[in-house]
């Protein structure tokens, strides 16, 4: 027997059995104090103008390694997209190989999350505004390469074929029949990749690497708590940018059918290049006014004791217990994050006013960074992987809930007011006539992402949780290098392994949808 597709959606909710069995036993008297202060203080957040002029340069600087950091990885993912594209190298030289080495190449530094690329750079580089750009281009770059590829490799190449056929050089022939079409995705997935390096520029900066996420920490840390409402709500601004961008990628979209006499698709073919003009130079200007300086990126110091002869402390390292806690983690997570979506929208749907609350704190969810996160938790609950794990599947219960909510909104509403109309209850009309229609792809989607928070593992295992994050800490503490290169190299295997998985289990979901 196989669960019918709306059901299939709320089989990830059953991780929320372990969670509710184990966190009343992590309890602790003190703390709630503290948490009924930082709630009200909501609706009183500082209006010192000290407090406001700080908060506001710190998200200049976020929005600007952001935009740094976007636009590079943009620009390189877009390179390094069509050199490891199948289709480009079968065209140019007639086989494959060079293709299969860069994206095996580019697998690295996928695999290793911003946050640690961020911490590698600073004691390398020194602290400079351009180790948050490099710590978010890196893995972005390497990102966007893959989804190039893959776009570029999945379109039909009936019309390239065509015109070699007709004497046209390879370049010229791949560039008029595959760049059009290529465009729209590219850009559309870009500015998703603009979204999430406005969380990732947040989170730097909660690791002290400048902008308003360490405004978020110090205030959170000194128990600020109306100073820290500033922030929050000044950090919630950026929902404005991310509407921005949702309909830029809704209008640029790839038409099902692209044709040059179609109604819209030269202008919009025309308002895509004009914003790739426009990103370099306003670049420039966004660099130059943040000093950004790329000599001091020549100047590299050397980290010392690694290569040292100290591999038995290395080997002597918990593996089993660090890479056991680290999965198990991933999976709590990703339970929460992907089945606790549908369930709060199935349990709110007779009410309007109580799904516009979910989607407020789906928001807050998403934009606060899960280490801040995590701290506030600690405040009544002892430190456990149980801990970490709701932690960081609030913060992807965010991203989750306002995707299923946008694919339930673009999907034809007719099969769920039928329902309605023959008599079912709300929540049922919206459980077998909305969800029927997304499960499949939003299980997908949440199989991509349970990859991402397999990443993001590292990000509350820094915040002294536990898994490979809270060694990574212990080691870079002890500038332990050998063993931080260990846990690296570890960790992308992992992430590899588990990007690997997730791909699979995608494929699976969307070729059954």
């Amino acid at each position: 027997m196989r669960p019918a597709p709306p059901l299939l959606v709320l089989l990830p909710a059953l991780m929320l059995v372990p969670l509710l069995l184990a966190l009343p036993g992590l309890l602790h008297g003190g703390g709630w104090e503290l948490i009924v202060e930082f709630a009200a203080a909501a609706l009183t957040p500082s209006l010192d103008p000290l407090v406001l002029r700080s908060l506001l340069s710190g998200l200049a600087v976020t929005v600007a390694m952001a935009l740094l950091g976007w636009g590079t990885s943009l620009f390189a993912g877009l390179l390094l997209g069509l050199a490891s594209s199948r289709t480009l190298w079968r065209t140019l030289l007639g086989h494959e190989f060079p293709a299969q080495l860069i994206r095996r190449l580019l697998a690295l530094p996928r695999a290793i999350h911003e946050l640690l690329w961020g911490l590698l750079l600073l004691q390398v580089l020194g602290l400079q505004p351009a180790v948050a750009v490099l710590a978010i281009a890196i893995p972005y770059g390497a990102l966007v390469a893959r989804v190039v590829s893959d776009l570029l490799d999945a379109l039909p190449t009936a019309n390239l074929e065509a015109l070699r056929a007709g004497g046209a050089p390879a370049p010229a022939a791949l560039l008029t029949a595959l760049g059009p079409p290529l465009l729209p995705g590219v850009l559309s997935y870009g500015g998703y990749r603009l979204e999430c390096a406005l969380r990732s520029a947040t989170l730097l900066g909660v690791f002290g690497l400048g902008g308003l996420g360490t405004e978020l920490k110090l205030t959170l840390q000194s128990l600020e708590f109306h100073e820290l409402w500033s922030g929050l709500w000044l950090l919630a601004v950026m929902v404005l940018l991310e509407s921005v961008v949702g309909l830029l990628r809704r209008r640029w979209a790839m038409p099902r059918r692209l044709a040059l006499h179609q109604p819209g698709v030269g202008r919009r073919g025309r308002e895509m290049v004009l914003a790739l003009a426009a990103l370099l130079p306003l670049m420039a200007l966004v660099g130059q006014a943040s000093g950004v300086d790329l000599q001091a990126l020549t100047r590299w110091q050397p980290l010392p004791g690694l290569g040292s002869d100290h591999w038995q402390e290395v080997l002597d390292l918990p593996w089993l217990q660090l890479v056991g806690g680290t999965l198990l983690l991933t999976a709590l997570a990703a339970g929460l994050a992907v089945g606790l979506a549908p369930l709060q929208l199935l349990l709110t749907a007779p009410w309007p006013w109580a799904r516009r609350l979910v989607g407020f704190s789906w928001m807050l969810a998403r934009l606060w960074p899960p280490p801040l996160t995590l701290l506030l938790l600690l405040f009544v609950f002892r430190p456990s992987l149980f801990t970490a794990a709701l932690a960081l599947g609030l913060h992807n219960l965010g991203i989750l809930g306002r995707l299923l909510r946008e694919g339930l909104q673009d999907q034809d509403p007719s099969a769920q007011q039928a329902l309605l109309a023959a008599g079912s209850g709300p929540r049922l009309a919206l459980l077998y006539g909305g969800m029927s229609g997304v499960a499949r792809s939003y299980l997908a989607y949440g199989a991509y992402r349970s990859d991402v928070m397999l990443r993001e593992t590292v990000v509350v295992g820094l915040a002294g949780a536990v898994g490979l994050g809270s060694q990574m800490l212990e080691s870079l503490s002890s500038f332990a290098w050998d063993q931080l290169a260990a846990l690296v190299l570890v960790y992308a295997l992992l992430t590899l392994a588990g990007e690997d998985l997730s791909d699979r289990l995608r494929r699976r979901l969307l070729a059954t949808a």
